[in-house]
């Protein structure tokens, strides 16, 4: 099975079974937390894994959003393009594909450096790492990127070698429903294609807000998951974003993203 057809499965169901590791994970390895140690650039990736993603991926700043951001990505000039799914070693690779909203927001974030610069963000679902390096690049004082997926956080310090930025702080476990950290800033893109999912984010991003005044932007190309939630009556449009070709065509027909800025009502619980 060709990769585009490994794609539309990831897009159709095998996301119903990562939403399932979302909902029931409650911690797991953490690369960086507060007092952990940051990963270094090239020194804590396992050889063999680093070895693997970078003859398995191509570095690519094209066909996307933010050119600006150079990234490892699964692309038709690599192997597993066309390989068996199950020949993938480390579980299906999301993080190897820079999804619209997650676009949406790099870009977003990109033209209006104001928004993170001198502020905490938390990268939520982080994938590729793309929406933390442009907080970085647009000077954000503190930022942590999280992903339920550890090569994901690999391939994030891949990324961030690539862009020539050391590597922001990474946390490898399932924070949804955990205490709500004391961030000024949270963006998720593409998080919400499972209804159970979306509704533990609600729940939880609400707590952030209601508790520390968190601020929270979520970037999607449209979804009927997202748009048909409770949750899209509370959002306010800030950009909307046409996808360039490339992208419409790895997205089956999404023809633009949208950045939402997250305002719940002072009477949700």
């Amino acid at each position: 099975m060709a990769f585009r057809g490994w794609k539309w499965l990831l897009l159709l169901g095998r996301q119903n079974t990562l939403a399932k590791v979302w909902r029931s994970r409650k911690g797991g390895p953490s690369l960086c937390w507060k007092h952990c140690c940051h990963w270094s650039a090239g020194k804590s990736l396992d050889p063999e894994v680093r070895a693997f993603l970078e003859e398995n991926t191509e570095v690519t700043n094209s066909g996307h959003l933010t050119p600006e951001i150079r990234l490892r990505l699964l692309t038709p000039r690599c192997r597993f393009w066309r390989e068996k799914p199950d020949l993938w070693p480390y579980g299906d690779p999301f993080w190897a594909i820079y999804w619209p909203g997650g676009q949406a927001l790099s870009r977003y974030i990109l033209d209006n450096p104001r928004v993170v610069k001198g502020r905490s963000v938390l990268d939520l679902g982080s994938g590729c790492g793309a929406t933390a390096i442009a907080a970085v690049m647009s000077g954000a004082s503190q930022v942590l990127a999280n992903d339920i997926d550890p090569i994901a956080g690999m391939a994030m310090i891949l990324n961030c070698e690539l862009n020539h930025l050391n590597p922001f702080s990474i946390t490898i476990k399932n924070i949804i429903n955990s205490e709500a950290g004391n961030w000024d800033l949270i963006v998720l893109g593409d998080m919400f294609y499972d209804e159970q999912l979306a509704d533990g984010l609600h729940h939880w991003l609400q707590k952030c807000i209601r508790i520390h005044q968190t601020e929270v932007l979520i970037g999607d190309p449209g979804r009927h998951q997202f748009l048909s939630h409770s949750i899209h009556s509370q959002l306010h449009k800030v950009i909307e974003y046409s996808l360039p070709e490339y992208t419409r065509q790895e997205n089956y027909g999404l023809t633009s993203s949208i950045v939402w800025s997250y305002q719940p009502s002072n009477s949700l619980e």
